[in-house]
């Protein structure tokens, strides 16, 4: 675009000359076109992450929930035989006593050990935040060396510790006066499993928790605490009216996937005694397990698997309801 514009040449008369005025840039983002690439940017960026979900978790699912309509046991894989049974698989499991004993152990199992992971986590994760720099270093690293064990190394360790002739917690016991535990068997029974179990599973969690607070603790502004002082709050009170509140959050965050790591715990339970004494240690995963591949009915175990999905999706889905639900009672 062009304009003229009057100006004096040597001679002393006027002349036009001609200026240019720059027009909009071909790569204008106002256009249509730019438009349109910035909404799809954020679709395309998450594609790669979309497909990896679909062919990694997706499909495997999708074959599951084929194989739980099947009666497949091993004259099948032999000669290669598909052979469609409906429902039966899941009329088996639902109609069965057993399944629902499973469930109902392997819910308050999870609730059990998230209640105690979270509450030790909390108070780790309080205690670094006051520490001094050297011993915070020295417990951050405690922690990161027990969350990087491998599952099966850590679950090896406490079958050495809880041993029945050559353990350390026997020997340790029998040395302090109870000479009755010299040869205990902790996998006896189903309490003395679980508490083991446990308390390995506790191990395992609480660094994550732990060193995850103490992140979200140093994100709080510390003119709120110099503040509740000088309205004479004490430690309980700075806690509740200014820490909590920041944590609040986080602990939700957490606390929903420490349900989902517990729930679906497998490898601690079936290494350290595979689901005994007597299946009385069995949750759903394990369950699955023996069914489908301990027993051969494959269809079986997968129907077992697909329901333990759903049995995580409800308890998920009413514990973020009611977090939403607190969420908007607060606003």
């Amino acid at each position: 675009m062009s304009v003229q514009t009057e100006g004096t040449d040597t001679a002393g008369e006027p002349a036009v000359r001609t200026a240019r005025v720059p027009g909009p840039p071909r790569g204008d983002d106002r256009t249509p076109r730019a438009a349109s690439r910035r909404a799809a940017a954020p679709y395309l960026l998450l594609l790669p992450a979309l497909l990896a979900t679909v062919v990694l978790l997706g499909w495997p699912l999708v074959k599951n929930g084929m194989l739980s309509f099947q009666n497949l046991n091993p004259r099948q894989l032999i000669q290669h035989l598909t052979e469609w049974n409906g429902v039966d698989n899941y009329r088996e499991v639902l109609t069965g006593g057993e399944f629902w004993h499973v469930v109902e152990r392997s819910v308050l199992f999870t609730a059990a050990n998230v209640v105690l992971i979270m509450v030790c986590g909390t108070l780790v994760g309080l205690l670094l935040a006051r520490l001094g720099k050297k011993m915070r270093l020295l417990l951050m690293l405690g922690l990161v060396l027990a969350w990087a064990m491998p599952v099966i190394a850590a679950t090896t360790v406490y079958q050495w510790l809880f041993a029945q002739r050559f353990g350390v917690v026997n020997w340790v016991l029998d040395r302090l006066g109870w000479h009755s535990m010299a040869d205990h068997n902790w996998l006896q029974t189903q309490f003395s499993t679980f508490a083991v179990v446990t308390l390995l599973l506790v191990w395992q969690s609480v660094p994550f928790v732990a060193i995850n607070l103490y992140a979200a603790t140093t994100t709080i502004p510390r003119e709120l605490y110099e503040a509740a002082s000088l309205d004479g709050a004490g430690a309980w009170q700075s806690f509740t009216s200014v820490t909590l509140p920041f944590l609040r959050p986080f602990l939700y965050a957490t606390t929903f996937l420490e349900v989902i790591w517990i729930f679906k715990a497998f490898a601690q339970i079936f290494a350290l005694n595979e689901g005994g004494p007597d299946h009385l240690t069995e949750t759903l995963p394990i369950y699955a397990y023996v069914e489908g591949v301990g027993n051969q009915h494959f269809g079986l175990g997968a129907a077992i698997s697909f329901l333990t999905i759903l049995v995580l999706l409800v308890i998920t889905s009413y514990y973020l309801r009611m977090v939403l639900k607190q969420e908007e009672d607060e606003l």
